[in-house]
């Protein structure tokens, strides 16, 4: 009975395990190494290339456009102190970027560049210099000036008139300029007059709106206001065939854009290109 049990045992399981050796190559993870090689690579030599082929304007132009925090870090420059306050592209800031604090001396510039900081430098520096001229004895207008603010752009030079609580550009709601913000734009159209090249004018608004929409709103204003500047600039002797627009944006390009209430995102922008 033992022996016919034992026969009746159910048969061992062999469990055979092969290991499989891959040779010849290693997979494709090194390639994956190397395109992110490469590609870094191309980076980098496209920076370099951008540095030496381009204008000191256009590099913080292009700084400022990677940079969403460049209204915000800028938002407190709005109506600062002194003869028209405010800054230019090529001035030390406080932007989170460090490209111009210190100078860009051992930047490449091509010979064969042309424009670039020198020449919106130039056109702010005789503006200011017609400017003070005109206010010399003029307190009131001395006072003003804070309200203004001269830019160096890529293409050229904007001037901002922006408002703050204790100024108006305009009545409220409408477009027609206070006595004060007719004497300051006396001042900036007959410093600007002598300059070359076309002008846009850029009604900006806060964002309070009026009660019935239908009828009036911040479109319409802004662009009001706009033109209503365009026509002040004529009447000081600036040719008519020199603006190229008349623009209202009204609340869409807050100057304090973390507060659309705040008065400083009413402004007139005047832009003169080089």
């Amino acid at each position: 009975m033992a022996s016919q049990a034992a026969r009746n045992d159910p048969a061992p399981i062999i469990v055979k395990k092969i290991t499989v050796v891959e040779g010849g190559h290693h997979g494709g993870a090194w390639k994956v190494a190397y395109a992110d090689f490469v590609t870094a690579m191309m980076a980098f030599f496209l920076l370099l290339w951008l540095l030496g082929a381009t204008t000191e304007d256009q590099r913080k132009g292009l700084a400022d456009y990677f940079t969403p925090t460049l209204v915000k870090t800028k938002e407190q420059s709005a109506g600062s102190n002194g003869l028209l306050g405010g800054s230019s592209l090529t001035d030390v800031d406080s932007y989170p970027h460090a490209a111009g604090q210190t100078g860009t001396k051992t930047l490449t510039v091509p010979r064969d560049a042309t424009g670039g900081p020198k020449e919106g430098a130039a056109t702010i520096k005789r503006i200011r210099e017609r400017v003070s001229e005109a206010i010399a004895d003029k307190e009131k207008l001395q006072e003003l000036m804070r309200q203004v603010r001269m830019i160096d752009t890529t293409t050229g030079i904007r001037i901002d008139l922006v408002d703050d609580a204790d100024f108006s550009m305009f009545s409220l709601g409408t477009t027609v300029l206070t006595p004060d913000a007719r004497g300051l734009l006396d001042v900036v159209a007959d410093a600007i007059r002598p300059e070359g090249g076309k002008i846009t004018v850029r009604g900006h608004t806060d964002s309070l709106q009026y009660r019935d929409t239908r009828l009036v709103n911040n479109w319409s204003l802004s662009a009001g206001r706009a033109e209503s500047t365009r026509q002040t600039l004529i009447r000081h002797g600036i040719g008519a065939d020199r603006f190229r627009r008349i623009e209202g944006v009204a609340d869409t390009e807050p100057l304090i854009a973390g507060d659309l209430s705040d008065p400083r995102n009413r402004r007139i922008s005047i832009s003169l290109e080089h």
